[in-house]
């Protein structure tokens, strides 16, 4: 298995030495470590950092990231089936943030700058405090619709 030194990482993710370090107190990658103890990274955690780049701009959480990568094997470099069987279990997650994010756009929009004239159809109107049974939050603009 072909490693590389923590400084290459850093340049071929655009990460920081610190960022990746924290990576690593985080779990989502492991390095093993050379006699004179440095940290040696497989190439293959170039994709893995990549994909915690890309899933933390998509909103996503460190733990939720985490419970995602222990699907991909550790003994070895995942193949791109691999991949694919881990990704399965961010569709549906995606799929909600899409949703939401539709009916931020679609909602929100319409109501910036109208003055709330419509106040009967405003997302965030909320009469007599109806949306507190909801749960705390924007309920109404998080996929909940008022009665």
């Amino acid at each position: 298995m072909s490693e590389i030194t923590i400084g290459a990482m850093a340049r071929r993710t655009g990460l920081a030495v610190s960022a990746i370090r924290y990576y690593e107190t985080q779990g989502l990658i492991a390095p093993n470590r050379n006699a004179s103890g440095q940290r040696r990274y497989p190439k293959s955690d170039i994709r893995r950092l990549s994909f915690v780049i890309i899933a933390q701009k998509l909103g996503f959480t460190i733990a939720q990231i985490r419970q995602q990568l222990t699907k991909l094997p550790d003994a070895r470099t995942p193949t791109e089936k691999d991949w694919e069987r881990m990704a399965k279990g961010f569709r549906d997650q995606l799929n909600q943030k899409i949703e939401t994010l539709m009916t931020l756009r679609d909602d929100l929009g319409g109501c910036i700058g109208c003055g709330c004239l419509s106040m009967k159809r405003c997302a965030l109107f909320n009469p007599a405090d109806r949306a507190a049974a909801k749960g705390p939050g924007p309920r109404y603009l998080m996929g909940d619709r008022p009665e």
